[in-house]
């Protein structure tokens, strides 16, 4: 058996996440614990007794997610769980670098509530917008992007899986982008409820910021391979992982191809580990036939160690 950790990306977001996984294992509440001491604020409050809109902004949201992703991911160790190859989708992959080893628990925190930060004052709010755009190929989508340009910048942002992409960029651009989607035969093609277009060109400026960060943090080698969405393939060295993490914030997310390039490798069991289910569904999408499972509340959790046949 070869065993994929797949980590949530943002979007995946919910009130009181975390909280049945830290009542019932003291790992979990540590990371919480730890989180809220590197951040300087009370996180564990923020997720679990503070409102939707609070939790919305993105430079809540992506410490959040990973604080719980990394949670979750310490219950999995506790019961011997090992993966064979991490990655995770945008946010989500600095819970693969902090799962590989490659980066501190409370160095990764910190940094995504600056990227967060970074990410949505780089672009104005109204000036920008993301679009999904359902069942059309990747070839369709880069044709539309290069013809709605003509408006302003537009440029796929998230290769998720067959028929599901995401575009972003300038909004009259990306409301172009959707009528032409439209027109091409796609079964939807619509604004997507954002405050930032993210992974395109527009955010570049926020990337360099996040490389002035990222000069302060510490990358060890990974004990567990790691496949960045940047390439959709291996990062082969701990001195490519800062350049990789920068270019990551306005290029496209290969998710559907580092998915691909997993099975081509062997994977057969896929455990999504933090909130949600979305990279679940993205591997039924593409392959049916793997194991998937996921482990985000005592449910799940309880359901992936009956299917894995651990007491």
């Amino acid at each position: 058996m070869k065993t994929a950790f797949l980590f949530s990306g943002q979007g995946a977001q919910a009130i009181g996440m975390g909280r049945e996984l830290c009542e019932n294992f003291p790992a979990a509440d540590k990371v919480f614990d730890e989180a809220s001491s590197a951040l300087g604020f009370d996180i564990k409050d923020m997720i679990w007794n503070g409102d939707s809109e609070t939790l919305m902004i993105t430079e809540n949201t992506q410490p959040a997610i990973l604080t719980m992703s990394a949670a979750a991911l310490k219950v999995a160790e506790e019961i011997g769980l090992k993966a064979d190859v991490v990655a995770g989708l945008s946010l989500g992959e600095y819970t693969a670098h902090v799962a590989s080893g490659s980066m501190e628990f409370a160095d990764a925190v910190c940094l995504v509530k600056k990227r967060g930060k970074y990410m949505q004052e780089e672009v104005p709010l109204g000036v920008g917008a993301m679009a999904a755009i359902i069942a059309l190929t990747p070839e369709d989508v880069r044709d539309i992007c290069a013809k709605a340009s003509e408006k302003g910048i537009c440029e796929p942002a998230n290769f998720n899986c067959p028929g599901q992409i995401t575009v972003a960029g300038e909004k009259a651009a990306v409301e172009y982008a959707c009528e032409l989607a439209k027109e091409k035969g796609a079964k939807r093609a619509l604004l997507m409820p954002v405050s930032a277009p993210f992974h395109c060109s527009m955010l570049k400026g926020a990337g360099e910021k996040l490389r002035a960060e990222l000069e302060n943090v510490k990358v060890s080698d990974m004990n567990i391979p790691l496949i960045t969405n940047v390439t959709a393939d291996y990062v082969k060295s701990k001195d490519d992982i800062k350049e990789l993490l920068v270019r990551q914030v306005s290029s496209s997310v290969l998710f559907e191809d580092s998915l691909r390039r997993m099975i081509a490798d062997g994977v057969d069991t896929f455990i999504e580990i933090g909130p949600g289910k979305a990279l679940s569904g993205f591997v039924k999408r593409i392959d049916k036939t793997k194991t998937i499972l996921n482990i985000e509340d005592m449910a799940s959790f309880e359901k992936t160690k009956t299917a894995l046949g651990i007491e």
